[in-house]
């Protein structure tokens, strides 16, 4: 189970950084609504640009101390927990503009991975 969750950690810091650095300026299939890059999406959730910057901060942050908790297992909950409820609030924003429930696929997906996580911490 040991190397499982650091899977899963590594797979979600990959990730986090892949969409806010290197997806953040293009089309996916995952975006909300009809939005073609980050600052185009958090537009069509009604959301800011000041909003979007303290998302992807609060995302990247949280990705770094998952990282981090490999060596300082303290961090894991902590870390795991925010960017759980950040996941969760992707699905929300994803409900709220009526979109097929595939596109909230990466955010259910990476909510499972952080309880995953946070239970094996208990």
């Amino acid at each position: 189970m040991h190397y499982f969750i650091i899977f899963l950690k590594v797979f979600l810091f990959i990730s986090i950084i892949n969409v806010w650095f290197f997806q953040f300026g293009k089309s996916t299939r995952w975006r909300g609504g009809d939005a073609i890059s980050m600052p185009d999406e958090f537009s069509v959730y009604g959301l800011s640009e000041n909003t979007m910057m303290a998302v992807g901060g609060l995302k990247v942050l949280f990705a770094t101390l998952l990282i981090a908790s490999i060596w300082f297992p303290f961090l894991a909950i902590p870390a795991a927990s925010g960017m759980a409820l950040l996941m969760l609030g992707a699905i929300g924003m994803h409900m709220k503009i009526g979109d097929p429930l595939i596109r909230s696929f990466p955010a259910f997906s990476f909510f499972l991975f952080c309880a995953v996580i946070i239970l094996n911490k208990l």
